[in-house]
Order: structure tokens, then C-alpha cells, then sequence
């Protein structure tokens, strides 16, 4: 359908008015949202197989190999990423942990209503640590908090996503014997907390 669509768009531009032209985008925006549909229905059905050998990661390091990867859409919102000096390292298999902290500061960047977005990354002591990401976004209803870690459940139309982030987040934190947690007040921002046994 995309092939197709592209197709029409290229050889037969001249040819079709501006609405013709509108629905063309329509459909390459459905197809384009369908991939990503169907990319993350595949990453959430591989997260239930930690086949994957676990070992120490170094999390201060994973998340700034994150803030790098989403350096263009930080630098376009003009967003400030805090990340703490004092969080540890955990046993976990790092292509999981990773997702786990882009998910969570994509999301905090995007769901922000503020000219700057604020986000901060750190971790509370205590026999097991809790990692936290902090934001000042548009908050959550509380009781949405345990409906958006539910698949395709988006909470604000507006935003653009498939809604399946989040349940992948709590399947790998899940399946590294962690949980997962929200705390939000709507016009504030929110934090999302997590476990991962050391």
C-alpha cells in the first residue's frame, strides 16, 4: 500500500488536487504508523524470552548512550537532562535496559507542555534501588496510572505513538523480576519509577 501510494504521489503529482493529495498523505502516515505498530508488537513479543546472557551494565553510561541517540529531538525541544552521579550498576541485559530508558525519556520530552522540558534521571537507596525519570510534562490522571501500561492505550490523541512503549517498559522490567510504577500530578509532570534486583 505505501509502494503504491509513494507511486501516485511521484508520477501522477500534476494529476491530483489538493485534496487527492491530502488523503495520499493520510494513507502514508496510516502506513507509516502501522509499521511501527507492528515493529513493537515484535519487540514486546521477544522481551518475554530473556534468552539473552545478563550481565553488569553500567547505567550511568546506557543512559547517556540514550541522550545521544535522542540528541535531535533534544536539542529541537530544548530540553535539560539531568542524569545522577550515584546511580549503580544492575545484572541485566543491556539491548533491554536501553529501551527501558529511551521509552521513558522519549516520553518525557514529548509529553511536555513547557518551553523547556525538565528531566531528571537518578536513583533512591535503599536495599533495592529505585531508578527513577522525572519530568515536568502534562502529568496523569491518577487513574490512568495503571491503564497506560496497558497495550495501545493512549491516553492523548495529539501525541503521536503507538501506545505500546510503556507495556514494553514493564515487560522488561517484569522480566528482569522488577516493577514499575507512576507518581503524577497533571500540569506538573510525573515520575516513573522501577526495580531492577542487583
Amino acid at each position: 500500500v505505501e509502494g503504491y501510494a509513494k507511486i501516485l504521489r511521484q508520477e501522477y503529482e500534476k494529476a491530483i488536487d489538493d485534496n487527492g493529495m491530502q488523503f495520499l498523505r493520510s494513507i502514508l502516515d496510516a502506513c507509516s504508523h502501522m509499521k511501527n505498530l507492528i515493529e513493537d508488537l515484535l519487540q514486546l513479543s521477544r522481551v518475554g524470552r530473556l534468552a539473552d546472557v545478563k550481565k553488569e551494565v553500567n547505567i550511568p553510561w546506557v543512559v547517556t548512550e540514550v541522550v545521544e541517540e535522542l540528541r535531535f529531538i533534544i536539542q529541537e525541544r530544548k530540553a535539560r537532562i539531568t542524569i545522577a552521579e550515584n546511580i549503580p550498576n544492575v545484572v541485566s541485559v543491556e539491548t533491554y535496559i536501553k529501551v527501558v530508558f529511551r521509552n521513558l525519556l522519549s516520553n518525557a520530552i514529548k509529553f511536555c507542555d513547557k518551553p523547556v522540558p525538565e528531566i531528571e534521571v537518578g536513583v533512591l537507596g535503599g536495599e533495592h534501588p529505585v531508578f527513577f525519570v522525572k519530568d515536568n510534562g502534562i502529568g496523569i490522571e491518577s487513574e490512568y496510572f495503571d491503564k497506560i501500561f496497558m497495550i495501545f492505550q493512549r491516553l492523548h490523541k495529539r501525541y503521536e505513538g503507538t501506545g505500546a512503549g510503556l507495556t514494553i517498559t514493564k515487560k522488561i522490567v517484569e522480566a528482569h523480576g522488577g516493577r514499575i510504577w507512576v507518581e503524577s500530578t497533571p500540569g506538573v509532570g510525573s515520575t516513573f519509577y522501577f526495580t531492577i534486583p542487583l
